[in-house]
């Protein structure tokens, strides 16, 4: 925690104020004080820059997350694109929540903006004695330094006489102007001092109150940026949770995996094919829509068995000898022409 200064601060400034040209101390002081608005101006600025930069930064996580998901879905590497989703969505949210702790943080600025503004202001009410008292002590400053210089002028006159050995009643009017300057000189010598003192306190007070206002200011300030830096800290620890994770991730699906995966979702099926052996074709024996075929029932009769056995069609074969049909070689009957047609229809079939 940040000692509080000595009173020889005060004392030093005091001295200082003094010394310095015009008396102008208090001046250079509160307006010290004053600047201390614009450093808390100027931090929640940097805040809320801070903040649109995590946010930017949230959206382009966002963008890379939406561009994970649409990856492509085919092949092997496909359910890496979740591990990127994930990770980038969860870095997104990281970020995020910083935004949101340096808004809350810029809200904490500005209420200690306000409440500054009004110490500033009740500061300003309190010094109105200080403000007099260097007034003051400034016109006082401004008599002494014209009657001193009346005096030394009125000595130096007497001495140039007396050095010219001018009449005594010259000498004696010189004296005598010499004798009153320096009894002004030497009551605005009492007026001063006593001015002074008054400064001397006035102004001890209000260095005393103006910098118990810098040390609340400057401790105020400090914790403004340690909410800050535990905020960012807070967020970089989350940032690395997530690359961790997103690593760990990466490192268990492995290849046997991707394979798996893959070979789960796109399979066909289990089941081996059964071995297939040779078939012989076999011609339909029953013609379609009761259409005759190509068969044996034009051979020539009496060269099977069952031509020996008569039947109800055997009388139709005597018919065919008598007839004038020629028969060819292998069994065919050669008919008329105006027959011919039917008989290629048929054995076209």
């Amino acid at each position: 925690m940040d000692q509080p200064a000595s009173h020889g601060g005060q004392v030093l400034c005091l001295a200082l104020d003094r010394q310095g040209e015009k008396n102008g101390g208090f001046d250079v002081l509160y307006h010290n004080m004053k600047h201390g608005q614009l450093a808390t101006k100027e931090l929640a600025e940097f805040v809320r820059e801070r903040a649109a930069v995590e946010e930017t930064y949230s959206k382009s996580m966002s963008k890379l997350a939406k561009m994970a998901s649409n990856g492509s879905q085919l092949g092997t590497f496909a359910p890496m694109w979740d591990v990127f989703r994930v990770s980038s969505d969860k870095l997104a949210l990281c970020h995020l929540e910083l935004m949101k702790k340096m808004n809350d943080l810029i809200r904490d600025i500005n209420k200690y903006g306000d409440e500054q503004v009004k110490t500033h202001r009740k500061t300003k009410e309190e010094m109105v004695g200080t403000v007099e008292a260097v007034q003051a002590l400034q016109v006082q400053s401004g008599h002494l330094q014209k009657s001193k210089e009346g005096y030394h002028t009125k000595c130096l006159e007497l001495d140039r006489l007396r050095k010219e050995g001018a009449p005594q009643k010259e000498l004696e009017k010189a004296e005598l102007k010499s004798k009153k300057a320096a009894e002004s000189f030497a009551l605005y010598i009492e007026k001063y001092n006593r001015v002074g003192g008054e400064f001397e306190q006035k102004m001890s007070e209000s260095a005393q109150r103006f910098q118990e206002i810098e040390e609340a200011h400057l401790r105020q300030m400090k914790q403004l940026i340690k909410s800050y830096s535990h905020s960012i800290e807070d967020t970089h620890v989350q940032v690395g949770q997530v690359h961790e994770e997103f690593k760990q991730n990466v490192a268990n699906i492995g290849i046997d995996i991707l394979i798996q995966r893959f070979a789960e979702q796109k399979g066909t099926g289990k089941e081996r094919p059964a071995s297939v052996g040779f078939e012989e074709y076999m011609a339909a024996l029953t013609p379609e829509g009761g259409k005759k075929t190509r068969a044996k029932a034009f051979r020539i009769p009496g060269l099977g068995k069952r031509d020996k056995e008569p039947d109800s069609t055997d009388s139709a074969v005597p018919e065919a000898l008598n007839s004038p049909l020629e028969v060819d070689d292998e069994g065919f009957v050669i008919r008329a022409d105006n027959t011919q047609n039917d008989i290629l229809s048929f054995l076209s079939i």
